[in-house]
Protein backbone atom coordinates (compact mmCIF):
# COMPACT_ATOMS: atom_id res chain seq x y z
CA UNK A 1 0.00 0.00 0.00
CA UNK A 2 2.88 1.97 0.99
CA UNK A 3 4.85 1.77 -2.21
CA UNK A 4 1.66 2.39 -4.58
CA UNK A 5 1.37 5.83 -2.62
CA UNK A 6 5.43 6.07 -3.30
CA UNK A 7 4.82 5.20 -6.79
CA UNK A 8 1.65 7.96 -7.07
CA UNK A 9 3.12 10.90 -5.54
CA UNK A 10 6.64 10.16 -7.95
CA UNK A 11 4.19 10.26 -11.11
CA UNK A 12 2.20 13.01 -9.51
CA UNK A 13 5.28 14.87 -9.26
CA UNK A 14 6.73 14.59 -12.67
CA UNK A 15 3.46 15.37 -14.12
CA UNK A 16 3.57 18.48 -12.20
CA UNK A 17 7.40 19.30 -13.56
CA UNK A 18 6.22 18.73 -17.29
CA UNK A 19 3.38 20.46 -17.40
CA UNK A 20 4.29 23.74 -17.88
CA UNK A 21 5.89 22.76 -21.45
CA UNK A 22 2.76 20.60 -22.32
CA UNK A 23 0.68 23.04 -21.43
CA UNK A 24 2.45 26.36 -22.92
CA UNK A 25 2.93 23.48 -26.32
CA UNK A 26 0.96 25.32 -29.60
CA UNK A 27 0.67 21.86 -31.18
CA UNK A 28 -1.33 22.54 -34.03
CA UNK A 29 -0.59 25.18 -36.34
CA UNK A 30 -3.64 26.61 -37.93
CA UNK A 31 -2.31 28.91 -40.81
CA UNK A 32 -0.85 25.52 -42.98
CA UNK A 33 -3.38 23.40 -44.14
CA UNK A 34 -0.86 20.69 -43.28
CA UNK A 35 -1.94 20.02 -39.55
CA UNK A 36 1.97 20.36 -38.59
CA UNK A 37 3.10 21.17 -34.89
CA UNK A 38 5.55 23.33 -33.11
CA UNK A 39 8.03 20.96 -32.58
CA UNK A 40 9.71 23.14 -29.76
CA UNK A 41 8.21 20.95 -27.13
CA UNK A 42 9.98 17.96 -25.84
CA UNK A 43 9.56 14.96 -27.79
CA UNK A 44 8.62 12.39 -25.49
CA UNK A 45 5.17 13.82 -25.49
CA UNK A 46 4.62 13.56 -29.10
CA UNK A 47 3.61 11.05 -30.62
CA UNK A 48 3.95 9.85 -34.56
CA UNK A 49 0.65 8.66 -36.42
CA UNK A 50 1.44 6.55 -39.50
CA UNK A 51 1.39 9.37 -41.56
CA UNK A 52 4.42 10.52 -39.52
CA UNK A 53 2.37 13.54 -38.07
CA UNK A 54 3.55 14.39 -34.71
CA UNK A 55 0.78 15.12 -31.39
CA UNK A 56 0.84 14.96 -27.73
CA UNK A 57 0.62 11.77 -26.16
CA UNK A 58 -2.95 10.61 -24.82
CA UNK A 59 -1.74 10.71 -21.31
CA UNK A 60 -0.62 14.45 -21.59
CA UNK A 61 -4.00 15.32 -22.82
CA UNK A 62 -5.66 13.59 -19.84
CA UNK A 63 -3.50 15.66 -17.70
CA UNK A 64 -4.08 18.82 -19.19
CA UNK A 65 -8.16 18.45 -18.67
CA UNK A 66 -7.35 16.59 -15.43
CA UNK A 67 -5.53 20.27 -14.66
CA UNK A 68 -7.89 22.49 -15.78
CA UNK A 69 -6.64 23.65 -19.35
CA UNK A 70 -9.35 22.69 -21.23
CA UNK A 71 -11.66 24.62 -18.61
CA UNK A 72 -12.32 27.24 -21.87
CA UNK A 73 -13.29 24.23 -24.13
CA UNK A 74 -16.02 23.06 -21.54
CA UNK A 75 -13.80 20.22 -20.04
CA UNK A 76 -13.90 20.45 -16.10
CA UNK A 77 -11.01 20.23 -14.17
CA UNK A 78 -9.53 17.36 -11.10
CA UNK A 79 -12.53 15.44 -8.98
CA UNK A 80 -14.98 17.22 -10.95
CA UNK A 81 -13.50 15.70 -14.33
CA UNK A 82 -13.00 12.48 -12.47
CA UNK A 83 -16.92 12.62 -11.22
CA UNK A 84 -18.19 13.68 -14.57
CA UNK A 85 -16.46 10.52 -16.41
CA UNK A 86 -17.25 8.18 -14.22
CA UNK A 87 -20.69 8.77 -14.02
CA UNK A 88 -20.95 9.10 -18.41
CA UNK A 89 -21.56 12.08 -18.72
CA UNK A 90 -18.47 13.17 -20.24
CA UNK A 91 -16.19 10.77 -22.75
CA UNK A 92 -13.02 10.41 -23.58
CA UNK A 93 -13.82 11.39 -27.09
CA UNK A 94 -15.42 14.52 -25.42
CA UNK A 95 -11.97 15.09 -23.91
CA UNK A 96 -10.08 14.59 -27.50
CA UNK A 97 -12.75 17.19 -29.10
CA UNK A 98 -12.11 19.55 -26.53
CA UNK A 99 -8.02 19.45 -26.89
CA UNK A 100 -8.42 19.68 -30.99
CA UNK A 101 -10.90 23.32 -30.34
CA UNK A 102 -8.15 24.23 -27.78
CA UNK A 103 -5.07 23.77 -31.03
CA UNK A 104 -3.52 21.04 -29.03
CA UNK A 105 -4.46 18.21 -31.62
CA UNK A 106 -5.17 17.84 -35.51
CA UNK A 107 -8.95 17.52 -36.16
CA UNK A 108 -7.93 14.48 -38.21
CA UNK A 109 -7.20 12.68 -34.38
CA UNK A 110 -10.97 11.75 -33.92
CA UNK A 111 -10.42 9.38 -36.58
CA UNK A 112 -7.92 7.64 -34.69
CA UNK A 113 -9.68 5.04 -32.68
CA UNK A 114 -6.70 3.84 -31.03
CA UNK A 115 -5.77 7.09 -30.16
CA UNK A 116 -9.21 7.94 -28.34
CA UNK A 117 -9.15 4.77 -26.82
CA UNK A 118 -5.71 5.49 -25.33
CA UNK A 119 -7.35 8.93 -23.71
CA UNK A 120 -10.08 6.37 -22.52
CA UNK A 121 -7.55 4.46 -20.39
CA UNK A 122 -6.06 7.36 -18.92
CA UNK A 123 -8.89 9.01 -17.94
CA UNK A 124 -9.54 5.24 -16.26
CA UNK A 125 -6.35 5.46 -14.58
CA UNK A 126 -6.99 8.75 -13.04
CA UNK A 127 -10.05 7.68 -11.83
CA UNK A 128 -8.31 4.42 -9.97
CA UNK A 129 -5.50 6.25 -8.50
CA UNK A 130 -8.08 8.62 -7.12
CA UNK A 131 -10.11 5.65 -5.68
CA UNK A 132 -6.65 3.81 -3.89
CA UNK A 133 -6.13 6.84 -2.28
Amino acid sequence: MKFTNLVNSALIITSIAFIPRIAGAQTVNTNSGGGQINTNINSNTLRKNSTDTKYLQPFNIAFLAYQGYLKNQGIPSGGTLLFKYQTGYLTAKDVVQAAIRANKLPAQILNDQSYVNAVELQMRAFGDINDSQ
